[in-house]
């Protein structure tokens, strides 16, 4: 892999060229399912039978808190069994909650990561380290990264792709998709707003009142100018990817809309997505879209559904949000399976952290159990994946009975940015980058790839 110096100095056309891997990639591009909140795993993917045995009993004669826990309603509260009914799926007869039917039919294709911790109970520091591999400072995303480290396969679409963003809220901001010290041209590409996928798309991407002929030579001169001025000043990495960006926008006018326009799609493929129903029609847009983009050579691609954060109502709220994502989910990896882009193409799914096994009791012990829901608990939950080089149909890892730590295999954030590095062909201790005196990287000094997983 050449220098992250040299590949800056090609000129615009190049500044994107796919660069050669460390090793031997099994996956060529990312699909990242990104469960904004914190999914409640003991409810969807690991079974505890202790947890619902002691169910309704109170969390100070069950659990041993640290000292220095503290929650709102933490005093009030009891350990919370899993909701729902768990039914084995698969020739592997995996657990899962039957909330996800269409997952669970589909479950042999999957590979578990119940181990999962993180560090940081809080939404905004836990999301950033789950995008950008830290807490608290602001550090390249992980598309950016990925696309730093081998380019894109097409030069007339953006590497790095984010459906849908959220960018306000709790975790909800740019930085997320951001490229921080990285060059610009590596930061991703937003298309859509949250919860309006029906409408997403890139705006100004035409200008009724030129030419395209006329347009390439206005950019042409505009290049041209941009270069002297760079030859003169000297290197400016800015400014090299402004270069870069216009290039780009303008070879987009011609493919980008094809690509985002799902109408081109069967009405049998649409249904499978669960496009034009209710409850799916939105995430099923975003992986559809996924699957063109993916299909198109863009290196990453990132969706977002909110509403996983169920402080309160958990049993209404969760149905719901299983609703929304299991059909898209299911038809996106069935999708990518029947084209043969499975195994090239790693899908990741999951959220920043998950949720504790007590109730959290905001009411002080006056309220009814199906007006409870889950504290924060980034100290143990479940992550999945599909493709991509990783073993189908396997669970690894698991937390404790109660489903709070990660006991076994465990997998830190770093751990996963390893492992999905590994399996794009990128040695996580070799793709750096210098900035302010020092080499940074996606899993800043930690991380392990993960090879019980691989295939």
């Amino acid at each position: 892999m050449q220098s992250r110096r040299q590949f800056l100095s090609l000129a615009a056309l190049g500044a994107l060229a796919h660069a050669a891997p460390h090793h031997a990639a099994k996956a060529k591009r990312v699909i990242f399912l990104f469960m904004q909140g914190g999914p409640s795993h003991m409810d969807m993917f690991e079974y505890k039978p202790e947890l619902e045995k002691r169910n309704g009993q109170p969390l100070a004669t069950a659990l041993k808190l640290p000292p220095n826990y503290e929650a709102p309603g933490i005093r009030d509260s009891r350990l919370f069994g899993p909701m729902g009914k768990f039914v084995r799926y698969g020739q592997s007869g995996k657990l899962m909650t039957d909330m996800l039917p269409n997952l669970g039919r589909i479950v042999d294709d999957l590979t578990f990561l119940h181990g999962m911790h993180a560090d940081s109970e809080a939404h905004a520091p836990a999301i950033r380290q789950l995008h950008t591999g830290h807490s608290i400072q602001v550090r390249p995303s992980m598309g950016a990264w990925t696309l730093y480290g081998l380019g894109t396969e097409n030069q007339n679409l953006p590497g790095f792709v984010t459906i849908c963003p959220a960018l306000s809220g709790d975790g909800g901001t740019p930085q997320l998709f951001g490229s921080a010290f990285l060059p610009a041209i590596y930061q991703g590409t937003p298309i859509g707003k949250s919860g309006d996928a029906k409408n997403a798309r890139i705006d100004y991407l035409k200008d009724a009142a030129t030419t395209a002929e006329a347009q390439r030579k206005q950019l042409d001169f505009l290049q041209k100018l941009n270069r002297d001025h760079l030859a003169q000043s000297g290197a400016d990495s800015d400014l090299e990817g402004r270069i870069s960006s216009f290039e780009l926008a303008f070879r987009m006018q011609m493919e980008a809309p094809k690509v985002l326009d799902l109408t081109t799609e069967s009405e049998a493929t649409k249904a499978a997505y669960g496009i034009g129903e209710k409850e799916t029609d939105d995430f099923g847009r975003q992986c559809l879209m996924a699957r063109r983009l993916a299909e198109s050579g863009v290196r990453f691609v990132q969706i977002t559904d909110g509403g996983w954060d169920h402080h309160g109502k958990l049993r209404q709220s969760l149905p719901v949000r299983c609703k929304a994502v299991d059909k898209p989910i299911a038809a996106l990896i069935t999708d990518l399976k029947q084209r043969g882009l499975l195994d090239d193409t790693l899908v990741l799914w999951g959220g920043e952290f998950g949720r504790t096994p007590f109730d959290q009791d905001l009411s002080q012990g006056k309220g009814p159990m199906n007006e409870r829901g889950r504290e924060h608990n980034p100290k143990g939950f479940t992550m999945f994946m599909a493709g991509g080089g990783t073993k189908p149909g396997i669970s690894y890892g698991a937390t404790d009975e109660f489903g709070w730590h990660a006991v076994e295999g465990k997998v830190h954030i770093h751990d996963l940015h390893a492992t999905m590095l590994h399996l794009v062909g990128i040695d996580h201790e070799k793709l750096t980058y210098r900035y302010t005196g020092r080499d940074y990287r996606l899993t800043d000094v930690a991380g392990r790839v993960v090879k019980e997983i691989l295939l």
